[in-house]
């Protein structure tokens, strides 16, 4: 699929993590031949960037904007809108991010 730009909105929750995160995400983004790059604002209510590429149905790759890391790996589930995420808040804090994007 190539599409230049495409503007999105993410619902999400996260499980699993104590802090209070930002629940709704506008999303920019451009797609060419399976690879992946925009900007969206994050769950800790920040904007971050990524690059990265569809690989069937996950997007890997990189992510700025969050307070852990300057950049972190990015690896998304997606199925019909639907998405799943791995989540880190702090060591030995796991969790998910479960949503739906339109």
């Amino acid at each position: 699929m190539n599409t230049c730009l495409s503007i999105l909105l993410a619902i999400s929750t996260h499980l699993g993590l104590d802090g209070n995160y930002n629940n709704i995400h506008p999303h920019a983004r451009c797609t060419v031949n399976d690879w992946i790059t925009g900007a969206y604002y994050n769950s800790e209510k920040n904007i971050s960037y990524y690059i990265g590429k569809k690989i069937s149905n996950f997007e890997i790759g990189l992510v700025t904007g969050y307070s852990s890391y300057d950049v972190a790996p990015m690896i998304r589930y997606i199925k019909d809108g639907w998405f799943v995420a791995p989540a880190y808040e702090k060591p030995g804090n796991y969790g998910i991010t479960i949503g739906y994007e339109l």
